[in-house]
């Protein structure tokens, strides 16, 4: 589809931007709320992957998520909007050296953004059907996000205007974003009081403790749901069960350790909570398809990073 001609500049100037933003493959952190500039210089197939809650908007090149056979799309015309963290597959549809894949990666500031949700709720109340909630969607970028997505870009290429104005703009984008075309989907799935919102707050919780022992049991408890109850809604929502959502997080803390912070495998396993090294390696191997050394290698360059990230709210690989 033609793009038209106020569209395509604004695009073009995303990317040049985010070239300068992103000047080399993998991921390079701002100095602002744990965003991330993200680029690839080649088309890589379906691997696991691990994505915090957070707003994907590429700029240039093509990216596709899969959770079960659900296809996501996110291009220079869709972003991608996650407000639970979920493993999935992921894979860079295009891409090449002469015209690398482009993003930005946003994380949601789930506080902010339940604020915001109630808020625009209580605005529209009796004007909007209720909506099913969801943790994944990808949306087409309308010129309300694109403007507010390029003065963030704008922004962030000067230290002043990061510190300043920077907060500001990331506050407008979460509002677009909620109110945008699938807004009511992603605004019920930050409802804490629904089921949906009770395995979100599980989700939270594994992900700050998935080094320590943690039984199915404890988390329904918390969750105020029986076994049954919970290991249904948790499956829902994530497609998969929450021992093996425990082991996929394991496995990709894993993963970061070794790549980021040159951890050897028997390191690494005892950190994220394996008491067996040669169970971890018989996990690892089965889930990546390679194993932990082969593995390391081969993401060194895509997991890659610059320092100065910080600690991060969630595991997370993209």
């Amino acid at each position: 589809m033609e793009q038209c001609p106020r569209t395509a500049q604004r695009q073009a100037r995303m990317v040049q931007l985010l070239g300068t933003l992103a000047p080399q493959e993998g991921y390079t952190v701002s100095t602002l709320g744990g965003i991330k500039f993200m680029r690839t210089n080649c088309t890589r197939s379906r691997t696991p992957v691990l994505y915090e809650p957070c707003i994907v908007i590429v700029a240039q090149g093509h990216k596709r998520g899969w959770l079960g056979d659900e296809a996501f799309d996110y291009h220079a015309q869709q972003f991608l909007v996650l407000s639970v963290p979920l493993p999935m597959e992921g894979e860079t549809v295009r891409a090449s050296a002469a015209e690398p894949m482009l993003a930005i990666s946003i994380p949601v500031d789930l506080q902010l953004a339940a604020e915001l949700a109630l808020a625009v709720d209580e605005a529209q109340a009796g004007k909007a059907p209720p909506v099913a909630p969801r943790g994944i969607m990808s949306s087409p970028l309308d010129d309300g996000l694109g403007e507010t997505v390029l003065r963030l870009l704008e922004a962030l290429t000067s230290p002043l205007e990061t510190r300043l104005l920077g907060p500001g703009i990331m506050r407008e984008l979460l509002f677009r974003v909620l109110t945008g075309e699938q807004g009511g989907a992603l605004r019920a799935g930050l409802a804490h009081q629904s089921q949906f919102g009770k395995i979100g707050k599980a989700l939270r919780r594994i992900h700050t403790d998935y080094h320590r022992p943690i039984d199915v049991g404890m988390l329904a408890d918390e969750a105020g749901m029986s076994v049954t109850a919970f290991h249904a809604s948790f499956k829902a929502v994530t497609t998969t069960s929450p021992i093996q959502y425990l082991k996929t997080t394991r496995l990709h803390k894993a993963r970061l350790l070794m790549v980021q912070d040159g951890l050897t495998a028997a390191t690494a396993c005892g950190r994220v909570g394996y008491e067996s090294t040669s169970q971890f390696s018989r996990e690892f191997k089965r889930f990546f398809g390679r194993t932990p050394v082969e593995e390391a290698r081969e993401m060194r360059s895509v997991l890659a990073q610059a320092p100065g990230s910080g600690p991060a709210a969630f595991v997370s690989a993209q």
